[in-house]
């Protein structure tokens, strides 16, 4: 993603040490830390999310419709029309 060596990486911790100053830079690195780690629990809460409806959706692929969990009508009987006939 970023194509970032160990040089540039030394001169950014040198341009923040410069701005910040060495008494705030554990303090900024903590929150920085603290930001990382939200924004993994937040990316995995959001990937989950998206498996599940994945899922249910293949799920549903699979299942019946309504429709076709009708019984199918069965015939009546001979005996019992004319029964219902005769009477």
């Amino acid at each position: 993603m970023f194509d970032i060596g160990f040089q540039e990486l030394i001169v950014i911790f040198i341009v923040i040490l410069l701005v910040f100053g060495p008494r705030r830079l554990p303090e900024l690195a903590r929150n920085f830390g603290k930001a990382v780690g939200e924004l993994k629990r937040a990316f995995s809460g959001v990937q989950e999310e998206i498996s599940r409806e994945v899922k249910l959706a293949e799920m549903k692929e699979y299942l019946p419709k309504p429709d076709d969990l009708k019984m199918p009508e069965t015939s009546v009987p001979k005996e019992k029309e004319e029964r219902e006939k005769g009477e």
